[in-house]
């Protein structure tokens, strides 16, 4: 196993629940009141923060976009944004 892998494990309650243990909560940034996602492959299940699971399926649709929008260097997203601001401000 590499150094970011461990083994940890939980008990299933009555209910279908259980308490997610400290150590994959901080590795998953997951407090009280967050949301996770479940994904299923394969017979294997993977836990994931859920709002980084969404920030990751929108970088994936948003590849190439940028690109297709005319927007290849940093200076012409900074133009950008210097133009919608001053629309803003207008």
């Amino acid at each position: 196993m590499t150094s970011n892998t461990f083994i940890d494990n939980a008990k299933v309650m009555a209910k279908g629940q259980i308490t997610i243990p400290k150590d994959v909560r901080e590795i998953l940034g997951i407090s009280n009141g967050d949301r996770v996602t479940f994904v299923v492959e394969n017979g294997n299940v993977r836990l994931i923060n859920s709002a980084v699971y969404a920030m990751q399926i929108l970088q994936s649709k948003m590849v190439g976009e940028a690109e297709a929008s005319g927007l290849t260097s940093d200076d012409a997203v900074m133009d950008l944004v210097k133009e919608i601001r001053a629309e803003s401000e207008a």
